[in-house]
């Protein structure tokens, strides 16, 4: 049974930081790209930042780069992906997904094949 699980969003102030954690099982998610998406009220999903599968490389969106660092942690039976987030602003305020590609990395949320439920993030000004 494939999950991912989110967990660590809530609310912060304007500036703070906040740290999100997934653990991936069901696959073999040491293999996959990772990554997390978002989506605000009333907007589409957007891709946030992906990682490949050795760690190696990492992408991000321009409006998070610099302050967003994804990672991750290949344990033998669950995949562990984070997400820290420094500098948050009120635009942030989304839900954030988890997110796994058996695949090249891309921005393209719609090619992801796995995703979490979701956890809330809310950014207060």
């Amino acid at each position: 049974q494939v999950q991912l699980v989110e967990s660590g969003g809530g609310l912060v102030q304007a500036g703070g930081s906040l740290r999100l954690s997934c653990a991936a099982s069901g696959r073999t998610f040491s293999s996959y790209v990772m990554g997390w998406s978002r989506q605000a009220p009333g907007k589409e999903r957007e891709f946030v930042a992906a990682i490949s599968w050795s760690g190696g490389n990492t992408y991000y969106a321009d409006s998070v780069k610099g302050r967003f660092t994804i990672s991750r942690d290949n344990a033998k039976n669950t995949v562990t992906v984070y997400l820290q987030m420094n500098s948050l602003k009120p635009d942030d305020t989304a839900v954030y997904y988890c997110t796994a590609l058996r695949g090249p990395p891309t921005r393209e949320t719609g090619k992801y094949d796995y995703w979490g439920q979701g956890t809330q993030v809310t950014v207060s000004s």
